[in-house]
């Protein structure tokens, strides 16, 4: 997939996002996993670590040589999505209390993946 479409699929993910509640915390964890997993493969395109056809669908499934040299290039991107996927179990498919705070650690991890893809992005678009 382009950048270009990375970057419009997690906009229009995060439009939809911003019209949950706070007790809507299964759709915030969800959502930011999509929106963050856009804005991961937004940025390894641009940095030139992956080409448009090679996207990562989520950390866990990477193989150890792309998990390496993916974090070479920005650790600190594979550090948030994977941490969103680690959330997610527990609240969207468990019932773990604390759901609340629990979406909103997932939404502070997906606004450092969309900074860390995407410097200029503003919350317009």
């Amino acid at each position: 997939m382009s950048p270009e479409a990375h970057r419009a699929k997690a906009e229009r993910i995060e439009r939809s996002l911003a019209k949950c509640g706070p007790q809507d915390y299964e759709m915030k964890i969800e959502a930011a996993m999509l929106a963050g997993t856009h804005w991961l493969n937004l940025a390894l395109h641009r940095m030139g670590i992956t080409p448009p056809q090679t996207d990562v669908l989520h950390t866990y499934m990477l193989t150890v040589n792309e998990l390496r040299k993916y974090r070479v290039a920005d650790a600190e991107l594979l550090d948030a999505l994977a941490e969103i996927e680690d959330i997610r179990p527990g609240f969207v498919r468990g019932n773990l209390p604390g759901g609340e705070k629990a979406a909103e650690r997932s939404l502070a991890l997906l606004s450092l993946l969309r900074q860390k893809a995407q410097p200029d992005y503003s919350a317009g678009g």
